[in-house]
This record gives structure tokens, C-alpha cells and sequence, in this order.
């Protein structure tokens, strides 16, 4: 029972506070975005995808560690959460690599 109890609210908590961490990053880019007026913040992409690549692969260490300690609940808890991170990740990615490769096109029809 206490186990049980544990391993729920260890969930909870953890889950928080990684939902606390990114809301806070994405604020904190949200202001040096607003900061800049509109234009170009340097770096910007990089440390987004950063934290999205770091994110899930954290979330997916500490979950398999909570399920080896005996802490299932917490451990699937950790899972869920990595999921939608990877595919925020992949879908990010994706939409810079498009974009990227639109202005190469662009700028390389122009010297022609």
C-alpha cells in the first residue's frame, strides 16, 4: 500500500515538475522573442531542439530506472511524457529542415 502510494505520487510530482520546466523554458523563449521585436533571436532553434532531444531521452533513463527500482506507475508516467516530447521534436525538426530547404531553393534559383 505504501509502496503503491509512492509510486503514484512520485508520478505526480515528477510529471509536474517536468511540465513546470518546459513551460518555464518556452516562456523564457517566448521573451527573448518578444525582446527582439519580431526578428531573428540567435540560436534560437538550437536550444529548442536541445532541450526537445534532451527531454525525452531523460525522461526514458529515469523511467527505466523507476521501473527496475519497482516503481511502475512512476516509470509508465515517464514514458507518456516522452512520447509527445519526441514528437514535438520530430515535427520541429522537420518543419525547420522544409523551411531550410525552401530558402536554399530560393536563394539558388536567384543566382541563376
Amino acid at each position: 500500500m505504501l509502496t503503491r502510494l509512492l509510486d503514484i505520487g512520485l508520478a505526480v510530482l515528477l510529471s509536474g515538475l517536468e511540465v513546470a520546466a518546459l513551460l518555464a523554458f518556452w516562456f523564457v523563449e517566448s521573451l527573448k522573442q518578444w525582446a527582439a521585436q519580431g526578428r531573428h533571436v540567435p540560436h534560437a532553434t538550437r536550444r529548442i531542439v536541445l532541450v526537445m532531444a534532451l527531454g525525452p531521452v531523460c525522461l526514458t533513463a529515469i523511467g527505466f530506472g523507476l521501473h527496475r527500482v519497482g516503481l511502475r506507475v512512476a516509470g509508465a508516467s515517464q514514458a507518456v511524457l516522452a512520447a509527445p516530447l519526441a514528437v514535438i521534436l520530430v515535427l520541429g525538426v522537420t518543419t525547420d529542415c522544409v523551411r531550410w530547404t525552401r530558402r536554399h531553393r530560393r536563394r539558388r534559383g536567384r543566382r541563376r
